[in-house]
């Protein structure tokens, strides 16, 4: 089989560290980049900073899709408000036969095969550029950094849970958890890439808008009792939605908040992301999910409450995103 042709869309935390690893194990791996991540990493080249070692290559790189290319596998990295004006440079991208993997927080436009998401994708322009069957989903269980425009921090993680949404096994699939596997990520196929797409929604789509509202690290937010059982009935009514549309959970949210405590004082994704006034990535984490809420007739009190405060603290959030944060 020829080695897929591959991109990353986003030089921000997840997809600078993916590319980083691709093209230290030897895969001719292109980026699509804009603003001062663009510049550095023409300039100097790509920074990775992983196990205690620093690393630094060069890569093919530009914000125009035509001198890129099309390719087999274009790797989808950016945040949920990035999505509108990403999903052309990817279409663009894509080779006739080629694969868009999704590696992004929170309800992907593609979550229905029939219809879009419209906290996500408002009109369903991206669901029809890009329907479910031309997509890979991808979960990511990692934490990255980017401190600076073209410099990537790993900071725990190697986990990648890869699933075809509509053809479960498919021959697309095996070829991307290999080249994964290949750059050293403990990349696996997941049979139901919906279910793990919930399950993870089910942790962060509270602990990360609660950090930001409060501007505290994990261990503070499972510290305060309150706090921890706002979290989790917000966490049960995720869980009757997961429900309803056919991506149960398993676990109590005891059993996730053990998990949480391990990784210590651990400042979240969108934490992250107002400290740097950034933009923050409610409509994927909490509007996506309260509008299937909506639709199979489950209240959810505690998440409208979240999403409006969350809201309120959003209008502050004015600078460019010119470095996605850490993905959590």
């Amino acid at each position: 089989m020829p080695e897929l042709r591959v991109v990353v869309v986003g030089a921000g935390a997840i997809g600078g560290w993916l590319a980083a690893r691709l093209g230290l194990c030897g895969v001719d791996v292109g980026l699509l980049a804009r603003g001062a991540s663009l510049q550095r990493v023409r300039e100097q080249g790509l920074v990775l900073e992983e196990g205690g070692q620093t690393q630094q290559l060069r890569l093919r790189v530009s914000d125009d899709p035509q001198e890129l290319g099309q390719h087999d596998l274009v790797v989808l990295a950016v945040k949920g408000q990035q999505l509108a004006g990403a999903a052309p440079q990817v279409a663009a991208l894509l080779a006739p036969e080629g694969k868009v993997l999704t590696a992004m927080n929170g309800v992907p436009w593609w979550f229905f095969d029939d219809r879009p998401v419209q906290a996500v994708d408002p009109g369903g322009a991206v669901h029809r550029l890009l329907p479910p069957e031309r997509v890979l989903g991808a979960v990511v269980h990692a934490s990255c950094q980017a401190p600076q425009p073209g410099r990537i921090r790993h900071v725990m993680g190697q986990g990648w849970l890869i699933g075809d949404p509509t053809q479960p096994g498919s021959e697309a699939e095996r070829a991307a958890v290999s080249l994964l596997c290949r750059a050293g990520f403990d990349a696996k196929a997941e049979p139901d890439i919906r279910a793990a797409l919930w399950y993870k929604l089910w942790g962060n789509a509270t602990t990360n808008p609660i950090s930001a509202l409060c501007g505290v690290t994990t261990d503070r937010i499972l510290d305060d009792a309150l706090v921890c059982r706002f979290t989790d009935a917000c966490m049960h009514e995720l869980a009757a939605i997961g429900a309803r549309v056919g991506c149960p959970v398993a676990q109590t949210p005891a059993d996730r908040h053990a998990i949480t405590r391990r990784l210590g004082a651990f400042k979240t994704s969108m934490l992250q992301d107002r400290e740097a006034g950034r933009s923050l990535e409610l409509d994927a984490l909490l509007a996506a999910p309260r509008e299937i809420a909506q639709q199979v007739g489950v209240p959810t009190p505690m998440l409208d409450a979240l999403h409006g405060l969350a809201r309120l603290i959003q209008t502050r959030s004015t600078a460019p995103d010119p470095t996605p944060a850490a993905q959590s």
